[in-house]
């Protein structure tokens, strides 16, 4: 084991016992533990999510001196076993003998990228929800949202979160940020992002902004693909920099992550890929960009944290090696997610990663003057995790989702919801009518019908047609049959980041086929009732950009920015967002959201 002792770099901020190579190297990885099987199964095909740590793998936290990991949906199945879980984690950590505390992260974001169970949570609207409430309420729910999500986390022994999401969404074809941003104006955007960053921080709360140096102005997600961004200079400067700027500089946030970006304007300079072919540096392995941009220029001296490296914007281009030494070289403190241990035969994969990254040190490909200052970066942020206070069973049932934070959830439904168009319509009036409900799916179209029925007991007849399970013909007759539409749509499709990530990428390709289907039923559906003249209203539930496609057809249009419900412990459906929505739709409430993005004309598809 090589000791770092004798390159003569120890400083004064070190620890008193002078760290291994094995031990810094180590501190910089951030493992996915989403998945793990015990019997023999062929690689990338494990689903088994891992709810308990097996000793095999607590062995190798322990051993390898592993310095976090980060947590999805399939780890997270209630308080008890979620505590029980990060008990195990700290306790692996515990036995590498450094005295340093686990990073255990988690995307939780609120709205569209949401890991902890949504009935046992408070997950929100999301960001562009929170947008839409700024003019009327200033950052007023930027700051609730991430006080009471910091709380929740903490109280389950999640310390990092990976949120907010500071980048400014001006792509309408955006498909993997759009409503995960509040907005397009760089500036609010960092007022907000602000907020919400102090807000968790106060709570003790490790925060990491996402996605530097910009995901706003992309139409390829880099899940699938390595996007490209072709601003100048002045433009970055003022509308993607910008958040990161001004967060850094009044909020000091204790992590930022890297984006598979390319920005040829901050980095032009090439490599050449795995395949031989020669690309621009994407953001994640720019020396320029991490530490000329971010470090010098920017002056952060927080963690720089990558994105996840397994995404194909950067593992369809570089070996897992490749891909860990060149982003440490750039300036990156940890590399989220970099090797595959799903099962026994992959645990190896983690020590010849390691031996790589050895290696490269060795060879002067790595400095080792850089990689003791990223420990000793990560050891001052996790020594503010030992003032936490430990993760607690009955703490977290007292806290999660309590009255005051379903309270808090549901107020930020109803500021958000917008609208766009008709206002003078409004409000509906259901009684001796037929209205027909055109919805995605059944649980939407029937929580929808649920809070209609509730705020309009004297309601007619209430029809649902659903776009999963769809008999175009019925589907006709029951609108040219009804007095009134009302009509919601989900676009644009879910996300990998949505779902969760690269391990779901068959499953994503199959939703796909599905949802362009659903899409080309409802617009000829839409199109169908505004021929028959039938009252009409639309309302967006997730990215408002679609309203330009579907609102010719409709006499009123609504966005909520969200559609997510869930079963209580009774089996009752419940969602902030409908009944926010059904409130404004009768006249229980006044919508006083307004839209933060511009819309744009979009061809029909």
């Amino acid at each position: 084991m090589c000791s770092m002792a004798a390159s003569g770099l120890v400083t004064a901020a070190a620890s008193k016992t002078t760290p291994s190579l094995q031990q810094v190297l180590g501190q910089k990885l951030m493992l996915d533990l989403r998945y793990y099987c015990e019997q023999p199964v062929a690689p990338g095909a494990c689903r088994t999510p891992l709810t308990q740590l097996p000793p095999a793998l607590a062995e190798l936290i322990s051993k390898h001196h592993i310095g976090g990991v980060i947590l999805f949906a399939e780890n997270l199945q209630h308080p008890e076993q979620i505590v029980t879980l990060n008990q195990q984690l700290q306790q692996a950590a515990a036995a590498q003998g450094t005295g340093l505390p686990l990073f255990i992260g988690i995307d939780q974001e609120g709205g569209r990228v949401a890991r902890l169970p949504r009935q046992q949570s408070t997950s929100f609207s999301g960001n562009m929800a929170i947008g839409a409430t700024f003019a009327e309420h200033g950052n007023r729910f930027a700051t609730e949202v991430g006080e009471i999500m910091a709380k929740e986390l903490l109280s389950l022994g999640i310390n990092v979160n990976f949120a907010p999401t500071v980048d400014v969404n001006v792509n309408p074809q955006n498909p993997v940020i759009n409503v995960r941003s509040f907005g397009e104006d760089p500036q609010q955007v960092a007022l907000l992002g602000k907020a919400m960053t102090e807000a968790m921080q106060q709570q003790g709360m490790l925060v990491s902004l996402k996605h530097f140096p910009g995901h706003g102005d992309t139409h390829v997600d880099s899940h699938l693909g390595m996007p490209r961004v072709d601003h100048s200079k002045e433009q970055i400067a003022r509308v993607d920099l910008l958040p990161f700027a001004q967060i850094i500089e009044q909020a000091a946030p204790a992590m930022i992550m890297t984006a598979h970006i390319q920005f040829p304007a901050l980095d032009s300079s090439t490599f050449s890929s795995k395949t031989g072919e020669q690309m621009i540096k994407p953001a994640t392995l720019s020396r320029s960009i991490l530490t000329g941009v971010l470090r010098e220029q920017l002056k952060f001296r927080g963690l720089i944290v990558t994105d996840a490296l397994d995404m194909a914007g950067i593992s369809h281009f570089f070996t897992v090696p490749q891909a860990v030494i060149e982003t440490f070289a750039a300036g990156a403190d940890i590399a989220l997610m970099p090797v595959k241990l799903q099962s026994p035969a992959e645990l190896a994969n983690l020590a010849a990663l390691l031996n790589e990254l050895e290696a490269a040190v060795q060879s002067g490909k790595l400095q080792q003057q850089e990689l003791l200052a990223s420990y000793q970066r990560i050891v001052a942020a996790k020594q503010r995790l030992k003032e936490l206070p430990k993760a607690d069973t009955t703490l977290a049932q007292s806290v999660l989702a309590n009255p005051l934070h379903r309270a808090s959830e549901l107020a930020l439904a109803r500021a958000a919801v917008t609208v766009v168009k008709g206002e003078a319509s409004l409000p509906l009036t259901l009684n001796n009518k037929t209205t027909v409900l055109l919805m995605p799916d059944l649980s939407k179209g029937t929580l929808l019908k649920t809070y209609l029925q509730q705020l309009a007991p004297e309601a007619g007849k209430i029809e649902l047609i659903s776009l999963q399970r769809l008999d175009l013909d019925l589907a006709k007759r029951q609108i040219a049959a009804a007095d009134q539409v009302i009509a919601g749509f989900i676009s644009p499709m879910q996300s990998l980041a949505e779902i969760g990530g690269m391990d779901d990428l068959s499953g994503i390709r199959n939703l796909g086929e599905a949802y362009q289907q659903q899409q080309q039923y409802f617009l000829q559906l839409l199109q169908y009732g505004a021929a028959l003249k039938k009252p009409q209203t639309f309302v967006s539930l997730r990215s408002p950009y679609e309203i330009s496609l579907y609102a010719p057809y409709a006499e009123r249009t609504l966005a909520t920015y969200a559609y997510h419900g869930w079963q209580d412990e009774k089996g009752n459906w419940v969602s902030p967002v409908y009944q926010a929505l059904a409130e404004v739709l009768l006249g229980h409430s006044k919508a006083t959201g307004r839209l933060p993005v511009t819309l744009v004309a979009q061809p029909e598809n």
